[in-house]
């Protein structure tokens, strides 16, 4: 009995969306795997489909010769005559005939299958990958189906995807069945799994959720800057409006909270910060450390860096527990920010005036001059590129030359007298009293760099732990005061 292949082969192509004769090269080929399975593999084969007769056929040729040397290949006239009923062949002439199918064999028939599974799954592939390969970038629903090793397979309907465990939200718990909203981050060919990879901590998922809740911004009225996260505990994004009628942030907050209150329920509780751009970065940077009030800001454009001050009740607020809310504001802005208290920053404006104002000869206002420009100790003015000095308006060459002199000369006095005080190059001015940590310890932290709350809140574990007299222990003690001193910025 033979079976009629053109009504599977459309099922089939219906149902994956794979052209007929994509499949139809696929049998071919998986059939003539299984013949030359069971005939051999020194034959010289072919298989072809007959689309009238919905069958496929298995051809053996051989071509005609004077002298046989592979009879698997080859045949005289004489045996054309008596195997093929050929007459009026001549030498180099190709004859072929049917060879019986119903004789391969369960092996051969598990071979076919196997080709067949194989080609059907690459053509499937190749079609996923043509309707997806535009769509990086959307939100996708999906239910779960598996956890493979960490990453979760979710269920598309036409496919399968996954969702890597480096995508994920870290405190998020996904069950089979369970209804997940994502975005595509990328459509990989050549993975041998699902192709289709999705990710739920990406910046931009937090941007296209608020672009689904906030008709102002898919209208492209309001605009999101920037967004910064650290996926599962807090984010911050910045918003413009291209209509001096919308507020910005009041648009994304919506009516009691509803649109932002949408956006943190799909994240699971994620505290999301909703800030006005602006074009003036040091407004932008104060504005990004909200909800802490900054009392003002020192930029370094060379270092692309700002300092930013703010008052001492303030300070746990603008870092931040573990350094989280100065973290997602420099993310934010693009700018490296260093936070500073009022009392820090005016102990340390006291010792540099003071260093500075030792130099002999130096009046009050150019010492001021010197000090506003970033100069911080008289080592600083000593070591200064003459260049530099003689850019300051109401210095000359001889003006600049009479200054370093007297800076060095100062110096060397100082050291001779063994006197290399605050006024030579002024201690480091530390808020590590305000942790409840061992003097050792601060001193151990200072030493190494680490003189500031926002530098032992950021700091790598590993790193503080190689310091000298740093072990497990003492880590622990360093942490858990920093982190009881910044409970108050985890608000």
């Amino acid at each position: 009995m033979t079976i009629d292949l053109n009504a599977i082969l459309g099922q089939i192509g219906r149902d994956k969306g794979i052209d007929k004769e994509v499949l139809i090269e696929a049998i071919e080929s998986a059939m003539l795997s299984a013949a030359r399975k069971h005939f051999g593999h020194n034959l010289n084969l072919e298989v072809q489909f007959n689309e009238d007769s919905g069958e496929l056929e298995v051809l053996q040729y051989k071509t005609v010769v004077e002298t046989v040397v592979d009879p698997g290949t080859q045949i005289t006239r004489e045996q054309a005559r008596e195997e093929y009923g050929e007459y009026d062949t001549m030498v180099g002439d190709e004859l072929g005939r049917k060879l019986a199918t119903d004789v391969l064999g369960r092996i051969a028939a598990q071979t076919a299958k196997q080709v067949i599974i194989q080609k059907v799954r690459d053509a499937e592939r190749g079609v996923i990958f043509e309707e997806y390969k535009n769509s990086k970038g959307d939100l996708i629903n999906g239910i779960v189906q598996r956890n493979d090793r960490g990453n979760i397979i979710v269920n598309l309907g036409r496919t399968e995807a996954i969702l890597p465990k480096r995508e994920q939200i870290s405190r998020e718990k996904y069950r089979q069945g369970d209804r997940i909203r994502s975005m595509i981050l990328d459509i990989d060919r050549s993975a041998r799994g699902p192709q289709i990879i999705l990710t739920r901590s990406h910046p931009d998922f937090l941007k296209k959720l608020f672009e689904l809740e906030v008709p102002e911004i898919a209208e492209r009225i309001v605009e999101i800057k920037a967004v910064a996260r650290e996926p599962g505990e807090r984010a911050k994004i910045s918003v413009t409006s291209h209509d001096a009628n919308v507020d910005a942030v009041g648009a994304c907050v919506g009516i009691k909270g509803s649109r932002v209150q949408a956006v943190v329920q799909e994240l699971k509780g994620e505290r999301i910060d909703i800030i006005t751009w602006t074009p003036d970065e040091p407004s932008f940077v104060a504005r990004a450390l909200a909800p802490a009030e900054v009392a003002r800001v020192v930029v370094d454009e060379d270092a692309h860096s700002m300092e930013v001050v703010v008052n001492d009740d303030q300070l746990s607020l603008a870092i931040g527990r573990r350094g989280q809310n100065v973290k997602l504001a420099s993310k934010l802005t693009g700018w490296k920010i260093d936070v500073r208290s009022v009392s820090v920053a005016e102990e340390e404006s006291r010792r540099a005036r003071r260093s500075i104002e030792g130099i002999p000869g130096i009046s009050f206002t150019d010492a001021e001059i010197i000090f506003q420009l970033g100069y911080r100790s008289a080592r600083d003015v000593a070591d200064a590129d003459p260049d530099d000095l003689l850019s300051i308006e109401g210095f000359d060459e001889e003006k600049a030359r009479e200054l370093q002199k007297n800076a060095r000369e100062y110096l060397e006095r100082l050291e001779s007298e063994g006197s290399m005080e605050e006024t030579d190059e002024p201690d480091q001015v530390s808020d590590l009293d305000r942790l409840m940590i061992a003097p050792d310890l601060k001193d151990a932290l200072i030493e190494r760099g680490y003189t500031t709350i926002q530098s032992i809140a950021l700091a790598d574990a590993e790193a503080l732990k190689a310091i000298d007299g740093i072990g497990e222990e003492e880590f622990e003690q360093i942490r858990e005061a920093a982190d009881a001193f910044l409970k108050g910025g985890a608000r």
